[in-house]
């Protein structure tokens, strides 16, 4: 496979007519290679307009959600970037193109691992990777220009939005699958917070945000 023009046409015919026309998000797409990314069973897959297994029940999203994200959270070259579900490592090398500093945390140690080489590998190096769970327990360090998370969580939880400096944004994916709400919120100050359902779409549940059972007796 040609993987330069599989990139080119990555860009060109799948994430472009999807309404990503920002120029550095086109560019940092076309940039970081995203096939050194994937699992090597899934190589020929890279540029694919499917969602590619990771292990652990996760996925990388599809090229045409992760342009969406990207484009919607108007990155600036003076952001610092929260990322929870750091996966392979693909969006938070896009996120870093795109800003000042990312910190990215998995609960998956492996991901945490594989990632960092991979980023390394790619020559990015205004990231810092770290293992734990961000739903339950693991806290940030300082505040945040913008939040990502790149799993869907049921509810949105209110810890992450503590994170958040005034002026901030938060992309979350959330609700019922599989007709989960792509959402920005955008901290106008004391904790308030403006909410914009973006798109919908349908990815796996972040370990310990999954939905609530109910029981029928």
């Amino acid at each position: 496979m040609n993987f330069e023009q599989a990139r080119l046409n990555m860009v060109k015919n799948q994430v472009r007519p999807w309404e990503v026309l920002d120029g550095r998000v086109l560019e940092v797409l076309g940039h970081v290679h995203r096939e050194d990314f994937v699992a090597p069973a899934h190589r020929q897959l890279a540029f694919a307009d499917v969602c590619l297994p990771l292990g652990h029940g996760e996925v990388m999203m599809k090229p045409v959600v992760e342009g969406r994200v990207l484009q919607a959270l108007e990155l600036l070259p003076t952001d610092h970037v929260l990322e929870i579900g750091t996966g392979s490592g693909f969006l938070t090398a896009c996120l870093a193109g795109l800003s000042e500093h990312v910190t990215s945390v998995d609960i998956h140690a492996d991901f945490t691992a594989a990632a960092s080489q991979r980023i390394h590998a790619a020559g990015v190096t205004n990231t810092a990777l770290v293992t734990g769970d961000a739903i339950t327990d693991w806290q940030a360090e300082g505040m945040f220009d913008v939040l990502v998370a790149t799993g869907a969580v049921s509810e949105i939880p209110s810890r992450w939005l503590t994170w958040l400096k005034p002026g901030g944004r938060a992309l979350v994916v959330h609700g019922q699958s599989p007709a989960q709400q792509v959402t920005l919120l955008t901290h106008e100050g004391a904790g308030r917070y403006r909410q914009e359902v973006l798109f919908e779409t349908d990815l796996p549940y972040l370990k310990h945000a999954e939905p609530r059972q109910h029981f029928v007796f």
